[in-house]
């Protein structure tokens, strides 16, 4: 800001006014924010793009598990039809499936119960205490 200052003071001839002063760092300041602004547009705008990607691959990985998991089933189904007629093998697996689905959805179930009221119930009684507190410092204050 300085440099600034004794640019203009040498090439009028006189210090520059603080109306002057303060109406260029008021420019310098929004070019500055203007910038920073662009800058951080460019940034997101980047990682924006590598995040997509990054998230496309792991649908795509979670699109071969899924494949994966059915020829494990069947492996199994086959396995089980070495020694069994095949449609009691692919009964067997199939009732088995269901048997881990109805688990998994039961476990799913307490948590999502757990989980609702969605209200951050400890985050409240902290913000009621404090309000409290406040309260209670601005009454005694009033008061001596």
């Amino acid at each position: 800001m300085a440099d600034v200052a004794s640019r203009s003071a040498s090439r009028n001839g006189h210090e520059p006014s603080t109306a002057e002063l303060v109406q260029r760092a008021t420019e310098q300041a929004t070019r500055l924010v203007r910038d920073e602004l662009a800058l951080a547009r460019a940034e997101l705008t980047q990682k924006g793009k590598h995040a997509g990607i990054g998230i496309g691959l792991f649908g795509g990985g979670g699109v071969m598990a899924f494949f994966g998991a059915g020829a494990l089933v069947t492996t199994a189904i086959l396995l089980l039809a070495l020694v069994l007629p095949a449609w009691l093998a692919a009964l067997i697996v199939a009732v088995g499936l269901f048997l881990l689905a109805g688990i998994f959805a039961l476990v799913g179930k307490q948590q999502v119960s757990r989980a609702v009221p969605p209200v951050p119930e400890a985050t409240v009684r902290s913000v009621r205490a404090d309000v409290d507190t406040v309260t209670a410092a601005v009454k005694d204050g009033r008061r001596s």
